[in-house]
Formats: structure tokens, C-alpha cells, sequence
């Protein structure tokens, strides 16, 4: 077993770990792979473990990527804040994007997505906790995106993501209240079924909320090598 092998290993296991007392099936639970700043041997490596899903946040770096790995059958996951003058790579390259917040990007999005393609699915980036250097809606702000968003064609909206501040176990609460009270907002209700949150040092107490993707980088990859980025 290499060693990235043995590093999904155990994050697996933890995963199960954290199900097993918070009562939940690990199935519920989807591990997406935090992979910014490593390079695409590193990608190619984990996939060979099983790993599918894939999360980038930078749009230049993620795109040489995807050319060096157009062999693989990856799921690639935007995790990072969306600019209006980068959505036309994100709707055409893209199967996830976590960090919208607002309608006009979601437009846009829904726009620049090609009819023939899957629907691109959608998470709402949500600031929990109002921290002022994150990125993200008001929770008072979700309902109603949630409202507009889930009409738009060529998108699917799936949920929420939120980062919340350390060691603030109660915003991951706050966020599955939200995630829960706001689902009858949803034109598709049935496809509202994703609450990505927890990281390598909070995983645990997201699962315990109610997360259903954790995202996971240094406890998969190693630190991150911060030249490539």
C-alpha cells in the first residue's frame, strides 16, 4: 500500500468512525478530494486508490489539470469563490461548483452551460458564522436564492457549503437548521440533498451535524505545496 493509499485508508475509516457515532450510514457521507496546489501525478496517484472526486480552487490550475488527466474519469468540484469573468470556464469544464452566492452568478452559470451537457450542479456558499474575511451569503439571504436559483435551467441546486471559523462547532448546527428549513424553498426538493462542510481538522464534528461531503486535503495529500499555486 503507498502512502497515499494509506492516507485515503485512514480518512475512510475516520469517516467511518465519525457515522458509526453519530449513528449515520458512511455512504451518506462523500469524501471529495482537496487537491489545489498538488501536482497531477498526485491526482493520477489517488485515483488509482479509488478516489473519483475532485475539488480545485483555482481556475487556471484546475484547468491544466483536467488536460493532463483527460484520460480519467474525474468528477471535478469548484470550491472556490466564483468571479463573474470566470463562469464560462466553470459552466463548460465543471461538474460541481460549491462557491456561488449570488443570483447573477448563477445566471450565468446557467447560461454559459451547454444544453447537452448534465446539469451543473450547485451549492450555495453560505457565511454561517459572519466571519469578515469569508466569502458567502447571509443565512437570512438563502431562501429566497434558493427560491430564483432552483428555477433556472441547466442548473441542479443541491445545497449548502459553508467554512465555518475554527473550532465553532455550533455553525456547523447552524448550518444543517438552515440547510434543512430551507428545502421546501426548492422547486426540486428531491435534489436538495447536499451539505458540504467539514475539512481535515473538523470532520468529525460536520458529520456529527449532518454533513453529506466532507472535503478533504492535507489529511489525503500532505501539506500543500504553496509554489504550485
Amino acid at each position: 500500500m503507498n502512502n497515499l493509499q494509506l492516507m485515503r485508508t485512514q480518512v475512510l475509516q475516520q469517516i467511518q468512525q465519525a457515522c458509526q457515532l453519530a449513528q449515520r450510514e458512511p455512504n451518506t457521507v462523500q469524501l471529495l478530494a482537496v487537491s489545489k496546489t498538488h501536482p497531477s501525478e498526485a491526482l493520477r496517484e489517488m485515483y488509482v486508490t479509488g478516489q473519483r472526486a475532485f475539488g480545485e480552487n483555482y481556475l487556471q490550475e484546475a484547468l491544466d489539470k483536467m488536460q493532463a488527466l483527460s484520460d480519467l474519469e474525474i468528477e471535478w468540484h469548484f470550491i472556490g469563490h466564483v468571479q463573474r469573468n470566470k463562469t464560462k470556464h466553470l459552466a463548460e469544464k465543471f461538474a460541481w461548483v460549491h462557491g456561488v452566492d449570488r443570483l447573477i452568478i448563477a445566471e450565468r452559470l446557467s447560461n454559459q452551460r451547454d444544453a447537452q451537457q448534465a446539469p451543473l450542479n450547485i451549492c450555495l456558499q453560505v457565511n454561517i458564522d459572519s466571519q469578515d474575511t469569508k466569502d458567502g451569503c447571509q443565512p437570512s439571504e438563502v431562501a429566497e436564492l434558493v427560491r430564483q436559483i432552483s428555477q433556472l435551467p441547466h442548473l441542479k441546486l443541491r445545497g449548502l457549503m459553508v467554512i465555518p471559523a475554527p473550532n465553532h462547532p455550533q455553525a456547523f448546527q447552524d448550518a444543517k437548521q438552515l440547510f434543512d428549513a430551507v428545502k421546501t424553498q426548492h422547486a426540486q426538493p428531491e435534489d436538495w440533498d447536499t451539505l458540504s462542510m467539514g475539512m481535515s481538522g473538523d470532520l468529525n464534528a460536520a458529520i456529527a451535524a449532518g454533513s453529506t461531503m466532507v472535503r478533504i486535503g492535507t489529511a489525503l495529500f500532505g501539506a500543500r505545496d504553496y509554489s504550485q499555486a
